[in-house]
C-alpha cells in the first residue's frame, strides 16, 4: 500500500500548492491555475481508490496523539475507496470545467478567495472518507461545511445567495450537533474514540439508546444528504452556487451524507431490525416522491436539478431501508441485491448530476438565463451542449441504454420480492414504496421531457436565448467525459455489479451479484454451473455471445427462480444496445434511399393560418407542467391571490391577474409547526424568570427529582 500512501500525500500536497499559487498568480491566471491543481489532486485520489478497489486490502496509518482524545488515524478501506473514487471523477469534470467558466467571475468576485475555498473543499471531502476516529472526522466535517458555505455564498451580490448560504450553513451545523450527540454517546463506553473501538462499545448498548444514536445519526447526516424533512437548503444552495460547486455539491456532497450513514449505522452501530429499516425506507420514498414533484414544476433550471437530487437520494435511501429489512426478515440474498441497486444508483446519480449541473452552468453563461420560460432554441446555438445535456436527462429519466435505468430497474425490481417476506405489513410497506417509485421514474421522464424540451427545442423566447453561443472546448470536454460514462455505466452492468459486490463488502452479500448474472460465458453443459435445460434455452437466445472475446460471467442480468418459474426477472442493457444501434443504421439507410430521388422543397412554416408563429405563442414549461400542479394541488396547496379589474356595470372583466404563492411542504408540514413549538417553549420558560427565590428553589427540587427518578429507572 505504499502506492496508496505516496497518492494521498501527493493529494494533500498538490491542494496546498494549488492554494499558495492562487494568491501568486495574476488574477487571469486564477481559473487555469484552478483547473490544473484540480485536476491533478483528482487523478491522485483516482488512483488511490484505484488501487485499493483492483488489489483489495487497505491502508491504515497512525497520524498522532492528542492528549486527552488519543491517537489520531486514517483509514482507506473498500468502502471509502468507492466514494473516493466517484469525487475523484466528478471532481476532475469540475475542474477542467472551472478553467473557461470562472473567467465570467474575474474582476467582480475574487478568484483568489475562490480558489483557496474549492481546494480545501476539494481536501476536507477526501479527509472526511479516510478518517477513522472521532476528533478527526468531526474536524473534516467542519471544514467540508464552512468551506462548502462560502463556496455557495462565493456570488454574494446577488439576490437570495446569502440568505440560501446561510441556511445551508445553519442546517449543516444542526446535523453536525446531532451527529457529535450521537458520537459522544457512542465513545462513553469505548476505549478509544476510534471507529472499530466505538462499534466494539457499541454492542453493549440497549434498545432505546441504540434507537437514539440510529436517529440522531440518520437525520443529522441527511441534513447533508438532503433527505426530506430536513432538505430545505438543498433546493436553494445549489441553484445559489457556481455551477461548478454545484455539480459538487449534487455529485459529491450528498454522497457524503450517505457515507456517513453507511459508516455508522451500518458499521459502527449496525441497526439490524425491521422498525430501523423501515425508518430508512420510507424517508427514502417520501424524498424521492417530494424531490421529483418540485422539480417537474420548476422553471429555474438549476432549481430543477436540485430538486431532483432530492429525488435521487431518496432512490438511494430507499436501497438501503430495503437492505435493511430484508436482512432482519430473514433474506441475505435480497438484502444483497437492495445494497447493488442503492450502490449503483448512488454512482450514476453522482455522473448524469455532474454532468447536467455543467450543462446548465454552460446555459446559463452563454444564453444569459437560467429561466426555461425564457429559454427554447438552443439546440441550433449550442449544439455540443445540447447533445451532452439530452444524454444526461436520458439517463437520468431511466431510460436505457443510459446508467439511470440500470439501478432504478434493479431498485424496483427488488422491491417487487417483498412479497416473499412472510409479514403482511412489510409486504405492504413494499408494496407501496415499490408504487411510489414507480409514479417517481413516470414524473422524471415528464420533468426532463420539460426540462430539454423547453430549454433546447423550439424557438428563443427571449433576446439572450437568440444570442447564445456554444461553449469553448474546454468546458465541452469534461461534459463528454461524464457522457461516456453514463453510457459504458448503462451498457455494460454486469462488469459493474460484480465489482460492487466485490468492493463493498460485507455490507453485501457474497453471493448477489453472482445470483444477478448467471455465468453464460463460463457455463458448459459439462461443468454443471447451469441447468442444461435453462443454459440451451438462452443459449438459443444468444445469451452468449461475446464469450470468446469478453471477460467477465456474461452480458445479462437475470434472478433465477424455481423450476416452476426459472426466470424472476431479465434484462440484458448489453444486447439491448446493440440492437438499438442497428435499427438506428438500419433506418438512416432506408430513409436515405427512399428520399433519395425526391426533391425537397422548403416553405414557410404553417401556424395555423397565421403569417407567423411568435415565441409567444409557443409552451413553456409553466405551461407545460401545469397538468403536475392540478394532478396534486393536496401536496403543494398554493396560496392564490386574485386581482381582477370590471367594467361595464360589473358585467365583464376586463384583466385578470392572479400571483400564485408555494409554501414547500416540508416547511408547512414540518419546519413551521417544529418552530411554532419551539417558539412556544421560548415563551413558557422566558415567563419562569420572574425573580421570585421561592419558585426557582421549587425548580431545582424538581429537577433533582426528575434525575434520581430517571436514574433509577435505568
Amino acid at each position: 500500500m505504499n502506492s496508496v500512501a505516496v497518492a494521498l500525500a501527493l493529494f494533500f500536497a498538490v491542494c496546498v500548492t494549488g492554494i499558495f499559487a492562487g494568491a501568486i498568480v495574476p488574477e487571469k491566471r486564477i481559473p487555469a491555475t484552478l483547473a490544473w491543481a484540480g485536476s491533478i489532486a483528482a487523478g491522485l485520489a483516482i488512483w488511490a481508490a484505484g488501487t485499493v478497489l483492483v488489489f483489495g486490502g487497505e491502508f491504515r496509518h497512525a497520524l498522532w496523539t492528542v492528549p486527552s482524545i488519543g491517537t489520531l488515524t486514517i483509514l482507506f478501506d473498500r468502502l471509502s475507496a468507492f466514494f473516493v473514487l466517484i469525487a475523484g471523477v466528478v471532481i476532475l469534470a469540475s475542474s477542467v470545467f472551472s478553467a473557461a467558466y470562472m473567467k465570467r467571475f474575474a474582476g467582480h468576485y475574487s478568484l483568489m478567495a475562490f480558489n483557496a475555498w474549492y481546494l480545501v473543499l476539494c481536501a476536507s471531502i477526501i479527509w472526511i472518507l479516510i478518517e477513522n476516529d472521532v476528533f478527526g472526522f468531526l474536524l473534516a466535517w467542519e471544514a467540508m461545511s464552512i468551506s462548502s458555505y462560502l463556496l455557495v455564498n462565493f456570488e454574494h451580490r446577488r439576490s437570495g445567495t446569502s440568505q440560501a448560504g446561510y441556511l445551508m450553513l445553519a442546517m449543516s451545523e444542526a446535523g453536525f450537533l446531532a451527529v457529535t450527540v450521537a458520537l459522544l454517546i457512542l465513545g462513553a463506553g469505548a476505549e478509544s474514540w476510534q471507529f472499530s473501538d466505538l462499534k466494539t462499545a457499541a454492542i453493549e448498548l440497549g434498545p432505546f439508546v441504540h434507537w437514539t444514536v440510529f436517529l440522531l445519526t440518520f437525520f443529522g447526516f441527511g441534513v447533508k444528504a438532503g433527505l426530506v424533512p430536513v432538505n430545505a437548503w438543498l433546493p436553494k444552495a445549489h441553484p445559489a452556487a457556481p455551477a461548478n460547486v454545484s455539480a459538487i455539491l449534487s455529485g459529491v456532497i450528498l454522497n457524503l451524507g450517505l457515507y456517513g450513514i453507511i459508516r455508522l449505522d451500518f458499521q459502527v452501530a449496525p441497526v439490524t431490525t425491521t422498525g430501523a429499516g423501515l425508518v430508512i425506507l420510507l424517508t427514502g420514498t417520501v424524498s424521492a416522491l417530494v424531490g421529483i414533484l418540485y422539480a417537474t414544476t420548476e422553471t429555474d433550471l438549476k432549481g430543477v436539478l436540485a430538486h431532483s437530487s432530492i429525488e435521487n437520494i431518496g432512490i438511494v435511501t430507499l436501497g438501503f431501508g430495503a437492505s435493511v429489512v430484508f436482512a432482519a426478515a430473514g433474506y441475505p440474498l435480497l438484502s444483497g441485491m437492495a445494497m447493488i441497486a442503492a450502490f449503483y444508483q448512488m454512482l450514476n446519480h453522482s455522473i448524469y448530476k455532474a454532468l447536467l449541473f455543467l450543462g446548465a452552468g454552460s446555459v446559463d453563461e452563454h444564453a444569459g438565463t437560467r429561466d426555461l420560460d425564457r429559454l427554447g432554441g438552443l439546440a441550433r446555438l449550442m449544439p455540443w451542449t445540447s447533445g451532452v445535456f439530452l444524454i444526461g436527462a436520458l439517463a437520468i429519466s431511466a431510460l436505457p441504454p443510459f446508467n439511470g435505468f440500470v439501478s432504478e430497474w434493479l431498485t424496483l425490481q427488488t422491491l417487487l420480492r417483498g412479497v416473499e417476506i412472510s409479514s403482511i405489513p412489510l409486504r405492504l410497506a413494499f408494496a407501496v414504496c415499490g408504487a411510489v417509485l414507480a409514479l417517481t421514474a413516470a414524473l422524471a421522464v415528464t420533468c426532463f421531457v420539460k426540462t430539454f424540451a423547453m430549454a433546447f427545442l423550439g424557438l428563443p423566447r427571449s433576446e439572450n436565448a437568440t444570442r447564445a453561443v456554444e461553449a469553448k472546448g474546454v468546458a465541452i470536454a469534461p461534459m463528454v467525459l461524464l457522457a461516456v460514462l453514463c453510457l459504458v455505466l448503462g451498457v455494460l452492468p454486469t462488469f459493474v455489479m460484480p465489482a460492487l459486490n466485490q468492493d463493498l463488502q460485507p455490507l453485501i452479500s457474497v453471493g448477489a451479484a453472482e445470483s444477478l448474472i448467471p455465468p453464460f460465458f463460463t457455463a458448459t453443459s459439462e461443468n454443471g454451473q447451469l441447468p442444461p435445460a435453462f443454459l440451451q434455452d438462452f443459449h438459443n437466445l444468444g445469451a452468449q455471445s461475446g464469450e470468446r472475446f469478453l471477460p467477465g460471467r456474461g452480458l445479462v442480468v437475470l434472478l433465477r427462480g424455481s423450476e416452476l418459474n426459472p426466470v424472476v426477472f431479465a434484462m440484458s442493457p448489453s444486447y439491448s444496445f446493440i440492437a438499438l444501434v442497428f435499427l438506428i443504421v438500419l433506418v438512416s439507410i432506408v430513409i436515405r434511399r427512399l428520399t433519395r430521388q425526391r426533391n425537397v422543397v422548403r416553405r414557410p412554416l404553417w401556424a395555423g393560418g397565421i403569417p407567423r408563429l411568435l415565441p409567444q405563442m409557443t409552451y413553456t414549461a409553466t405551461g407545460f407542467s401545469n397538468p403536475v400542479r392540478v394532478v396534486f394541488q393536496a401536496v403543494f396547496r398554493p396560496n392564490i391571490s386574485e386581482d381582477t379589474r370590471q367594467t361595464v356595470a360589473v358585467h365583464f372583466r376586463t384583466a385578470i391577474h392572479r400571483q400564485r404563492e408555494e409554501t414547500h411542504v416540508v416547511d408547512r408540514v414540518f419546519l413551521r409547526p417544529v418552530g411554532t413549538a419551539v417558539r412556544e417553549i421560548a415563551a413558557f420558560l422566558a415567563g419562569m424568570h420572574h425573580g421570585k427565590l421561592n419558585a426557582y428553589v421549587v425548580y431545582v427540587l424538581a429537577f433533582l427529582l426528575f434525575v434520581l427518578f430517571f436514574y433509577r429507572a435505568t
